[in-house]
């Protein structure tokens, strides 16, 4: 991976000066024969075809080797442009259409974050929650601090109902505990990434979860009850034994963060702080109270996080024109952030061009009414985990319209139904792919390392698949 880090830091002097000689041979053999691949298929694929899946493949190929995840997205980029042959003016089109993109708009709520963590470090706001926290889990409990990260990413991701936006408020709030208290980066991205999915699964308003209640024709308890409480129970647990882990495995590498510069050095309190932290933690729950109320998506953070830096500012003693200078300052750190969310977005636009899924739904959907309800079960909850991500709710709808009377009249169960449109849904964020809610939690702990980011979704994603599948054994007996 690179060596400067997401908030464009210069790298440290005892950070790795990057992968070997062979481990460099190793990528950039794989990164020209994908490209040669693609653009040999290129003349003669049209979609829907199954090699449309060749990008994305390439894609976690590249980024398992600890390729830059930039120089690895542009390439992902190239092979699916290579293999859809699109003129001038339609590579302009997909460019433009994908700047509007829901990909795109995660990438600016996350530099909007970043300008409201400066504005808290700023005005004395972060030491000054830092200092509550420690009070509560103790500056020697890394134990503590982990399972109250993950809480709390957990509580303000099912309150927003996105996971890149609530994590942009959290991320300012918590990386001066953790840098604090030791973590690494790549251990940091892991507690946010864990606590942030299992409240992503538990968001009442999130698109995907009304998908799925509204076509398992139930209600939020039952939905709690059979899918996401489950699911965010093993999170907490998993992510207790994943972290430490993943925090021996990156210790001592230069993966570990500046403490000074997040603020956790700063025991002075600043004049007006405390003023400015109630004023900041009033608009945070009054914005969040509203997102709840009003259903408000991805893009009220838009809204949300300017509006808090700025009461936040002026509370905290800032002019106007510094608010906007501090604002711009740290959104600026991470203009890479959001370059990198718009290539996601036109890969992914790129990909579901090529409609490979619905090769895989054409072959294999209408040979399934002599299966037994449980082996039917896992075979569409397998079916709907290769989806691209970030069209969850896209994609529960397809799968309930294409599959949701056969699996009545298989006799699968409300229940196990709401199992499978949940894992169909929520599986391919923990893999095996690379996808926006990883790289999100990863750039919000300024980790540049997908790698492990990726390894900690491994780890999540195999005990969530024995899990559901003991669930839906038990659903369909």
């Amino acid at each position: 991976m690179s060596n400067v880090d997401s908030a464009g830091a210069p790298p440290r002097a005892d950070a790795p000066t990057g992968p070997s000689r062979a481990r460099r041979l190793t990528i950039t053999t794989t990164a020209i024969g994908g490209l040669v691949l693609s653009g040999a298929l290129g003349p003669f694929v049209q979609a829907p075809t199954l090699w449309g899946l060749v990008p994305i493949v390439l894609y976690a190929a590249l980024a398992l080797l600890g390729m830059d995840i930039m120089v690895a997205t542009v390439v992902a980029v190239i092979s699916a442009l290579l293999i859809m042959l699109p003129t001038p003016a339609e590579v302009g089109e997909l460019l433009g259409e994908s700047l509007g993109d829901q990909v795109t708009v995660i990438g600016l709520v996350i530099m909007l974050g970043a300008g409201v963590g400066e504005i808290l470090r700023s005005t004395g706001i972060a030491a000054t929650i830092v200092r509550g926290v420690m009070r509560v889990v103790g500056e020697r409990n890394r134990t503590a601090a982990t399972l109250g990260v993950m809480v709390s990413c957990l509580l303000l991701v099912a309150s927003l109902g996105t996971l890149a936006g609530a994590l942009a408020i959290a991320a300012p709030l918590l990386l001066p505990v953790v840098a604090r208290l030791g973590f690494t980066r790549s251990a940091t991205a892991a507690m946010m990434f864990t606590g942030g999915c299992a409240g992503l699964a538990l968001a009442p308003f999130a698109g995907s979860n009304v998908a799925i209640m509204s076509a398992a024709e139930v209600g939020y308890l039952q939905y709690l009850l059979y899918g996401a409480g489950p699911l965010a129970v093993l999170s907490l647990v998993a992510g207790l034994v994943i972290v430490p882990w993943m925090q021996r495995r990156t210790e001592g590498t230069g993966d570990d963060y500046d403490a000074a510069d997040l603020g956790a050095t700063d025991d002075t309190p600043k004049r007006g702080s405390g003023r400015a932290t109630a004023a900041f933690a009033l608009v945070l729950v009054a914005s969040v109270g509203y997102a709840i109320a009003s259903g408000a998506g991805t893009t009220f953070p838009l809204l949300a996080l300017p509006l808090m830096g700025i009461v936040a500012g002026l509370v905290g003693g800032l002019s106007p024109t510094e608010i906007a200078v501090q604002m711009y300052r740290g959104a600026a750190r991470l203009v890479n952030v959001f370059l990198l969310f718009w290539l996601l977005a036109v890969l992914f636009a790129g990909i579901d061009e090529l409609q490979p899924f619905q090769v895989i739904l054409d072959t294999y959907g209408t040979d399934m009414r002599g299966l037994s309800p449980f082996v039917f079960a896992l075979l569409i909850a397998a079916l709907g985990w290769v989806g691209v991500p970030g069209a969850t709710a896209a994609q529960v709808v397809l799968l309930d319209k294409v599959f949701g009377e056969l699996a009545a009249s298989l006799g699968i169960s409300a229940g196990a139904w709401i199992v499978v449109l949940l894992f169909a849904s929520k599986a391919d964020t923990y893999g095996p792919f690379p996808n926006a809610n990883m790289v999100g939690s990863m750039s919000l702990a300024r980790s540049t390392n997908l790698k492990n980011i990726l390894l900690t979704g491994f780890a999540l994603l195999v005990p969530c698949c024995l899990m559901y599948a003991v669930i839906l054994f038990f659903e369909t007996s």
